[in-house]
């Protein structure tokens, strides 16, 4: 059937690089696993759709234990996604994956501030690539803290490497773009309330990177025309009686924006960022702020990018449990990583093809 086939020259492009035959082999079986597995998402039950013997154990050492990179598989994963779909944009999303226990690599208490209670969860990082139709996952960061990262004990169990430090949630979202080596030049889009924003645009910026960037009010800029940092809402307030109303890329409600020239503390001048507040009309109360160096891509076109944001969440709700992408349960690292990986290729096949058709179950 056509899905087997686009399964297939998936699988093929992005674990071209893996050193074995056999290595390719249970990673385009437990791709297929994860799109017809029923239930949560474990090597059992992933297992259970393989027609071949001791398939559990087989694909356990595969993703826990064999020596396989995930990185080459990513950035092919990356490749093929902007081949196929013409994904413009880079979308960097943190995420609370609640977990049960207290063994799964990266597991701890995590506030959530959309919840406003703590979860026992791990904290982790997806960069999701965006096209006016699909967004898919194709690169992941667990941000490990201090209680795992300084307990030699579970470091140990979980095969944490060495070199792995703790870095604020910040630096590890900027790390999940850094690390894939994504072309220069597309709009990284991120909600930054919860980090060190300076921070995060600064990295970003100096990787060539331009920027549509989520902020707090209480974010201090300095106004095109003048000298002393102001909040972001306050500078906001200013405009409100300037807002007009824009229509996204998208069918949807307009939505009322207004715009203002400013620039970072600590940055030069001639880096000019604009400050938008996107509001819904008819609302008194203030709206989104959003920081971006791409002032000249059109406010309908911001829009439309900054939307991805709630798109890619919605998203992991639905065809990212479909697929198991908060389903593992290990307290390996490198098995966590190689289960998202794998589970990010299964989300593409669904996100350009939709569910897998009957004929795809159980062939010999």
């Amino acid at each position: 059937m056509l899905l087997d086939e686009d399964l297939t020259d998936l699988c093929d492009d992005i674990l071209a690089g893996l050193p074995r035959s056999d290595q390719r082999r249970r990673g385009r079986e437990y791709v297929r696993g994860l799109l017809l597995a029923r239930g949560r998402k474990s090597i059992r039950n992933i297992a259970a759709i393989s027609t071949e013997p001791a398939a559990e154990q087989a694909l356990h050492h595969f993703v826990s234990d064999s020596t396989w990179d995930w990185m080459p598989v990513r950035r092919a994963l990356a490749r093929h996604v902007t081949r196929l779909c013409g994904a413009r944009t880079w979308v960097l999303q943190p995420t609370l994956i609640r977990k049960a226990g207290t063994h799964s690599v990266g597991v701890g208490r995590r506030y959530s501030p959309g919840l406003g209670q703590s979860l026992n969860a791990q904290h982790a990082v997806g960069l999701w690539a965006a096209s006016t139709s699909v967004v898919t996952p194709v690169n992941w960061r667990l941000h490990l803290n201090e209680d795992w990262l300084s307990d030699e004990k579970r470091r140990r169990r979980a095969a944490i490497p060495d070199d792995l430090v703790a870095q604020s949630l910040g630096a590890c979202t900027v790390e999940a773009y850094l690390e894939l080596g994504a072309p220069a030049g597309e709009l990284v889009v991120v909600d930054a309330r919860e980090m060190d924003v300076e921070a995060v645009v600064r990295r970003l910026r100096a990787a060539g990177a331009p920027v549509l960037v989520r902020v707090p009010a209480g974010l201090r800029l300095v106004p095109a025309a003048g000298a002393t940092a102001e909040p972001a809402g306050d500078l906001a307030a200013t405009v409100r009686h300037q807002r007009r109303p824009v229509f996204g890329l998208t069918a949807r409600p307009p939505v009322l924006a207004g715009t203002v020239a400013v620039r970072l503390p600590s940055t030069r001048s001639y880096d000019p960022l604009l400050l938008v507040e996107l509001s819904a009309p008819g609302r008194g109360e203030p709206g989104q702020l959003w920081l971006t160096s791409r002032g000249d891509i059109g406010l309908a076109d911001l829009v439309g990018r900054a939307a991805l944001v709630r798109r890619v969440t919605d998203d992991l709700e639905s065809t990212g449990d479909q697929v198991g992408l908060r389903d593992f349960t290990g307290r390996s690292y490198r098995g966590w990583h190689r289960h998202v990986t794998l589970a990010s290729a299964a989300h593409t096949v669904l996100a350009t093809h939709g569910r897998p058709e009957p004929a795809l179950r159980r062939t010999s």
